[in-house]
């Protein structure tokens, strides 16, 4: 069961990191040059059902593999174990997320518009780097180094 709990950890983060990095590294970038709010809506109404299921698969295997890893929960948080410092890490970069998932969905961005798209710019490399971070972490937790 383990090893197809990480596959689909790892598959869901593939789509998650994927899909930031292309709205960062190439749609985020014509939007902003062309003063097109649109071109990022589109992506996201193409992206949103994929990224955000990638997300949610994300954080059930996490906690799955946490319990793998520190079966005892008050031990995530006492750092007694290496592994402890990732898990809360990730726990924290998990939270600030959602934070900014929720925040984007529920409240959106208040005076967006094709001229102004810099809190939306800010909001997607931030997704986007704590996205990366994630990556970076469980690529380090798995080979030992990086």
């Amino acid at each position: 069961m383990y090893k197809y709990i990480v596959l689909i950890h790892v598959l869901a983060a593939t789509v998650w990191t994927g899909g930031l990095l292309i709205l960062s590294l190439t749609v985020l970038p014509k939007a902003l040059k062309n003063k097109s709010l649109d071109t990022i809506k589109r992506f996201e109404e193409s992206y949103d059902k994929a990224g955000i299921t990638a997300l949610i698969l994300q954080l059930f295997t996490g906690i799955y593999l946490g319990f793998h890893y520190m079966p005892d929960f008050s031990e995530w948080f006492a750092f007694k174990a290496p592994i402890s410092h990732m898990v809360v890490t990730k726990i924290t970069l998990l939270l600030i997320t959602a934070v900014l998932v929720i925040r984007a969905k529920v409240f959106g961005f208040k005076n967006l518009s094709d001229e102004n798209m810099k809190p939306l710019a800010i909001h997607i490399i931030i997704l986007s780097v704590i996205a990366v971070i994630f990556v970076f972490l469980g690529v380090w937790y798995k080979t030992g180094s990086f």
